[in-house]
């Protein structure tokens, strides 16, 4: 009797854990009750790879970023750039992104008695009526040796989804975030503003290598269980498919596992578990077959047509900076 109750409140415990995270259809709710309550098992299992209020982030061990480039010392006027013009309503949406970046830990404000050698000017990013800033980091990038690494072509990594009854979809939020900056490094990846000047601890966006070396890193985590398949990793997507649902279960807990290992942290409410078609990487999948996501093109197919530099560059960032929000 008493290992009964004690069973009744650690499933009660597992069940608030998943329901903490409030989305649409997180977990597919046509599992059977014996199903669910095994995948709040492997959930649960693992609660650390998933993000928190205590740690949203996560540092990920081991696999630090670093940079090189092809220029000599002294750097190049065009790498020191002053800071852009703002406004007042700009100042406050640039100052509220720095301060949460700064207490994550992504950006360290640089001591006034620092050497500078490079600044970046940033730009706002609007996501419903939340600003983000955005390094101009194209002079950067222009001077950087490029990291060849190859990304999987999205198309080949659809048709592996072929014949699968069970897909699990998840999203390393922030993902770049996470993976930390050599020390050497971080002197390049400085923005400039009205606040001041910031350095970069962890991997920014916009820059010339961070897909390459995302995607090396997730491979590097991941060898063997990209190797078995039904494994898929697209820089900062992961999908886990399956025939069935013992596979399914074994393949999400190797993962989590590994997540929790390295100390990379997964957004829970950005999961979809166990269904049988879901939306991942711009498509709608399915076992049976795959299209376009029509939420991903419509907000290019009502752009109007763009004016002036800036509104290209938003425009080109845009999907980096949607797709880690």
């Amino acid at each position: 009797m008493k290992d009964s109750v004690i069973s009744s409140i650690t499933d009660t415990f597992k069940e608030e854990f998943v329901a903490k995270q409030p989305v649409e259809a997180q977990i597919n709710p046509s599992l059977s009750p014996k199903m669910r309550h095994d995948l709040i098992d492997v959930l649960y299992t693992d609660k650390n790879a998933f993000a928190s209020d205590d740690e949203p982030l996560g540092a990920i061990k081991r696999h630090e970023v670093d940079i090189t480039l092809n220029i000599p010392r002294p750097y190049p006027p065009v790498l020191r750039r002053p800071a852009y013009p703002a406004d007042p309503r700009a100042r406050e949406a640039l100052e509220k992104p720095i301060q949460e970046l700064s207490q994550l830990g992504v950006l360290r404000k640089v001591g006034h008695n620092e050497g500078v050698e490079a600044t970046t000017p940033v730009i706002i990013a609007w996501n419903n009526a939340k600003s983000r800033i955005v390094g101009e980091f194209g002079a950067l990038n222009t001077f950087t040796v490029p990291d060849r690494y190859p990304i999987p072509r999205i198309q080949d990594t659809l048709t592996q989804l072929s014949k699968a009854k069970y897909i699990t979809s998840m999203d390393a939020l922030q993902g770049f975030h996470k993976t930390v900056l050599i020390a050497k490094a971080r002197k390049l990846f400085r923005i400039i503003t009205h606040c001041g000047i910031y350095e970069y601890l962890r991997m920014p966006f916009g820059i010339e290598n961070s897909p390459s070396h995302y995607q090396r890193m997730m491979n590097t985590i991941f060898p063997t269980e990209l190797s078995e398949g039904g494994l898929i990793i697209y820089i900062d997507d992961i999908i886990i498919c399956s025939s069935s649902w013992f596979l399914q279960l074994e393949r999400l807990a190797k993962v989590l596992h590994k997540f929790a290992k390295v100390n990379m942290k997964i957004s829970l409410k950005k999961c979809n578990f166990g269904f049988e078609q879901l939306k991942a990487l711009g498509h709608v999948v399915s076992g049976l077959r795959f299209g376009i996501d029509k939420n991903k093109v419509a907000a290019i197919s009502i752009k109007p047509i763009l004016q002036n530099k800036k509104e290209m560059f938003l425009f080109l960032a845009f999907p980096v900076i949607k797709g880690n929000t």
